[in-house]
């Protein structure tokens, strides 16, 4: 049999005592908590052990003795240390003895109640418990036979640690009857500022709790269910971005403690990524107002819009000639070109009529940057909706007017191979028609198909705008979805404090020698960023549509619409 003790390195020299932590039996190990150094008085010990259990519930007991040469020479030590076993009662007991500064110790095991004790292999494994205690240990997700077991061996040990964390939590003047050795020896110190920010974060949650639940209670009433109000909740992106943070502040302010590590790491990454986008909010609502830039750009705003609408004029007269020698329906051309040469008109006046309180406006909206650059970046693509308006009616009835040819000339080709479309079946079911209504069809499909590509190039032109105005708010909102689900807390974790992440162990070999236990050293292996991203990644609630190339070809073909936002009921999590 191999017994694996594991041992604080911290303890490495510590005086001479006993020591207490966990015997796990079902792995035949041992891991080391602390070392009780002398003088002390075994009732004392008792108690005091049986305290941490209570509070730990974690089985911590007396498991042998530590020899220290180079502090006790007294040669009736060890034989003192060996009578203790007697005293605490614990089978098997350990006994580590180190001499002077060697590195190489002596490991022996005492079994006196055992009628056949057996001779069992010590392997001396050293670990950092600090570092152990802070980490929470991330098991691999494919986790199937050994490694299933390995990790389930290693979660034992390192529970054992963080969970004895009341063993480690000594004040710094108090001195009490028993003199402990880990690796906050030393004691903690008590600070008035963090004292009085712990009593009054109490009350600050509870407040804002109040606050927060006031507000969603109003966002969630009635008045906002009437259609303008609605419509404009469901539909613009800022009001979809100020329901998420809402949702955000109200996790971080719950005054319900956290269960587990999850949920603790969820809060912390959420406040960190709300602190930073305020923070960078911030610096754009300054930038913004420094040497009045919202005048510049308001006076940039209307030359911009202008010269939009004289290039869509210049494409629709290219449109109504001949483009690129094509011959398209004269008729046909001539009134969709005015159609919607009189819509750039309008757009022109309108654009014109709003141009006196554009730097008010942007003024008022670059107030909003103060909620988060997210709030901001949101703002900024339903801008760009509104500026872009003209083209989405554009192109939505360019859609429908190639939809309405795609699905008349497919149900007509039907009708020449007498076949019909079952609307209670949902199937294409077989049909007999008359010679006036193949006659009509014929002529109807052929007009529907000489029509087609002058309103096909159309609806090509105005798609193009669209997904060029699409693509833009596409990149926007990426970039809001990356502030609102990097878990960038985690992140700065792994990048000063790697061990805190941990995704398993690894053990070195150290130096031997002929006689003395077998030594390693167990060193955290951190978890990657890639998993640290996949670990504790934010869910999103991006407002803009996420189809598939194959889908999206689709709709291209049948003239289904593009929507500029997702409806309501689709959200991302």
């Amino acid at each position: 049999m191999v017994l694996k003790v594991f041992f604080p390195s911290c303890c490495s020299s510590a005086d001479s005592g006993i020591l207490i932590g966990r015997w796990i039996s079902e792995q035949n190990s041992v891991v080391v908590l602390a070392v009780v150094h002398f003088p002390f008085i075994p009732v004392q010990v008792k108690q005091y052990l049986g305290e941490v259990q209570r509070v730990t519930k974690v089985s911590v007991s007396v498991l042998g003795s530590w020899s220290n040469s180079k502090q006790e020479k007294e040669e009736s030590l060890s034989e003192f240390l060996e009578d203790l076993g007697t005293i605490f009662c614990h089978e098997p007991w350990i006994q580590i003895s180190k001499e002077g500064d060697s590195k190489f110790w002596s490991c022996s095991i005492l079994q006196k109640h055992s009628k056949n004790p057996q001779e069992e292999e010590i392997i001396l494994v050293y670990y950092d418990q600090r570092k152990v205690m802070l980490s929470h240990l991330h098991p691999p997700l494919d986790t199937a036979g050994q490694r299933a077991e390995d990790a389930s061996k290693l979660s034992a040990i390192f529970g054992t640690v963080a969970r004895s964390q009341v063993l480690f939590m000594t004040d710094r003047y108090n001195e009490g009857p028993i003199k402990l050795t880990h690796w906050q020896s030393d004691g903690v110190e008590a600070s008035i500022i963090v004292e009085l920010l712990k009593q009054a974060s109490v009350p600050a949650c509870m407040l804002l709790t109040f606050l927060l639940s006031l507000l969603s209670g109003i966002c969630k009433s009635r008045v906002l269910k009437f259609w303008p109000l609605s419509f404009l909740w469901s539909k613009l992106s800022t009001c979809e971005q100020l329901g998420h943070r809402l949702q955000h502040l109200q996790v971080i302010s719950s005054s319900k403690k956290a269960q587990n590590q999850n949920q603790l790491m969820r809060k912390a990454n959420i406040f960190v990524s709300l602190l930073i986008d305020v923070a960078l909010g911030i610096l754009l609502m300054s930038w913004l107002y420094r040497k009045n830039r919202i005048g510049h750009l308001a006076d940039t705003l209307i030359p911009v819009a202008d010269h939009v609408a004289e290039e869509l004029q210049d494409l629709l007269q290219w449109l109504m000639g001949a483009p690129a020698g094509l011959k398209m329906n004269r008729a046909l051309d001539q009134v969709l070109g005015r159609f919607f040469l009189y819509h750039i008109h309008l757009w022109i006046s309108y654009i014109h009529l709003l141009s006196p309180f554009i730097e008010m406006i942007l003024w008022y909206v670059g107030l909003s940057a103060c909620l988060g650059l997210t709030v901001a970046l949101c703002i900024l693509s339903d801008i760009i909706a509104l500026l872009t308006f003209h083209i989405y009616c554009f192109y939505v009835y360019g859609a429908r007017l190639y939809c309405l040819k795609i699905y008349g000339l497919s149900s007509l080709w039907r009708l020449f191979r007498g076949k019909k479309w079952n609307v209670l079946r949902q199937r294409v079911d077989s049909c007999s028609y008359d010679l006036d209504q193949l006659f009509i069809g014929t002529l109807l499909f052929t007009i529907l198909l000489f029509l087609l590509p002058t309103t096909a190039l159309y609806y090509l032109v105005f798609t193009l705008l669209r997904l060029l105005v699409v693509i833009v708010q596409g990149l926007i909102h990426l970039l809001v979805d990356l502030i609102d689900s990097l878990p960038l807390y985690s992140l700065i974790l792994r990048l000063c404090r790697s061990y805190r992440l941990a995704a398993g162990v690894k053990f070195r070999v150290l130096e031997q020698q002929d006689g003395k236990p077998l030594r390693l050293l167990m060193q955290i292996n951190p978890l990657s960023y890639g998993g640290v991203i996949q670990t504790y990644r934010l869910p999103t609630y991006s407002c803009y549509p996420r189809d598939s190339w194959a889908s999206l070809c689709k709709k291209l073909f049948l003239g289904e619409l593009i929507y500029p936002w997702k409806h309501k009921g689709d959200k991302q999590n």
